[in-house]
């Protein structure tokens, strides 16, 4: 079972507004609090969003480089999906693959892939499609 994911995002304040909505909505509790990071945890589970300050200058992250791609999430329905989609645009998140959308995975993959303000992206599978 995965113990937790470290995200480490170069504004705190914007990475919190958006991902902090989205965990919610997916059930994710705030669980910790500090003055760099915070975190939301379902279960033994939790996801860290912190602003290091040994974050180094770098360009704009850029999941096409080798690391992390995307974080996927299950959702319970594709109602559930397409709620989500339409108010994540007023939390920061833009949709990827619209003219696809929702099975921009394939036929056979109902899903929503979005991406935040920082360039990180999420994949929300609907497990009833």
């Amino acid at each position: 079972m995965l113990h937790h994911v470290e995200l480490w995002v170069p504004d705190l304040e914007r990475a919190t507004a958006s991902w902090g909505w989205l965990l919610e909505r997916l059930g994710y509790e705030r669980y910790q609090s500090w003055a760099d990071g915070c975190s939301w945890r379902m279960a033994e589970t939790y996801l860290v969003l912190e602003q290091s300050p040994a974050l180094r200058a770098a360009e704009p992250y850029d999941r096409m480089r080798p690391g992390l791609n995307h974080l996927a999430f299950h959702v319970p329905s594709r109602s559930a999906l397409d709620a989500l989609v339409e108010a994540a645009p007023a939390h920061g998140w833009t949709l990827l693959f619209p003219d696809r959308h929702p099975y921009a995975g394939g036929p056979e993959h109902c899903a929503a892939y979005l991406e935040d303000g920082d360039g990180f992206e999420v994949e929300l599978v609907a497990k009833d499609s």
